[in-house]
């Protein structure tokens, strides 16, 4: 890499690892521990995509391309896959279904709101709702869950009524965390695809930001973006539900894809002194 391009990305990095750094020493992760991450995933990605067409990826080239010895390439090699499936899979399970209720005419009352729901019986019942859009999950499960995150709540009659318009868990437990991987994840991937130099059509990015705010204004922009954030989110989880194969068997085509957007607010203190 050229020094024209290697300061900006330094500097960029250094950027995403500060908030990442509070994680990690929040939750008592070591420096020891988030090496061997980074190491499994350097060699990981060097032996995936940086081979040379028809040629296995040596040892020796995977220690070339990443800067790490041969032994402790062999060595990172033979670690275990961290396993991060089954935080994942609860995480999406739950949001499908609260999404589908706020979605789905079938779930749905009178007024277009989610319609209060029996556990269990004919008809549109929240075990129905699960077992179209959770899979093969125990409706109990899934129940327990968005009580216990305040998503929706038992009335006395036994019926279940929706509180939220998302699946937010409440507190830091694993699949809350899991957050963090997937949203990072695919926004540092669409920027990696606009920086590639071989991208042939940049895929959407923006962002607007003012930096010179006063504090009285803040508590107003949040409910804004929230109000319009979410009304944006709720059209497109409508549209891509009328052409996802769960959510819609009847849909044709070929592969298997995963596409969508994310949306965010921040703000901070212009005397918070990070660079």
């Amino acid at each position: 890499m050229s020094a024209k391009h290697q300061k900006p990305l330094v500097a960029a990095v250094l950027k995403l690892l500060r908030p990442l750094a509070r994680i990690l020493l929040r939750n008592g992760v070591s420096f020891s521990t988030f090496s061997d991450i980074a190491k499994w995933t350097y060699v990981d990605i060097a032996t995936r995509e940086f081979g040379i067409e028809g040629r296995k990826q040596s040892t020796s080239r995977v220690s070339v391309i990443t800067g790490l010895s041969r032994r402790e390439v062999m060595r990172v090699r033979k670690l275990p896959r961290p396993d991060v499936t089954a935080s994942t899979e609860q995480h999406n399970r739950a949001a499908r279904v609260i999404a589908a209720w706020r979605r789905e005419k079938e779930f749905l009352d009178a007024k277009g709101q989610p319609a209060l729901l029996a556990v269990e019986g004919p008809g549109a019942t929240f075990s129905e709702l699960v077992k179209r859009y959770s899979g093969n999950v125990p409706t109990r499960a899934v129940l327990d869950e968005l009580i216990h995150v305040g998503a929706v709540e038992r009335r006395a009659d036994g019926k279940i009524r929706l509180l939220t318009r998302a699946y937010i868990p409440r507190e830091v437990a694993a699949h809350k965390l899991n957050i963090l991987g997937m949203d990072v994840h695919h926004l540092i991937s669409t920027i990696d695809h606009n920086l590639n130099p071989d991208t042939a059509e940049p895929i959407f990015q923006r962002k607007v930001s003012y930096d010179n705010l006063p504090d009285e204004v803040l508590p107003e922009f949040r409910k804004l973006f929230a109000r319009k954030a979410q009304k944006l989110l709720e059209s497109a989880d409508r549209w891509l539900a009328q052409h996802d194969r769960d959510a819609t068997p009847m849909v044709e085509g070929r592969g298997s894809n995963r596409a969508g957007f994310g949306i965010f607010f921040f703000e901070e203190s212009n005397s918070k002194g990070e660079n």
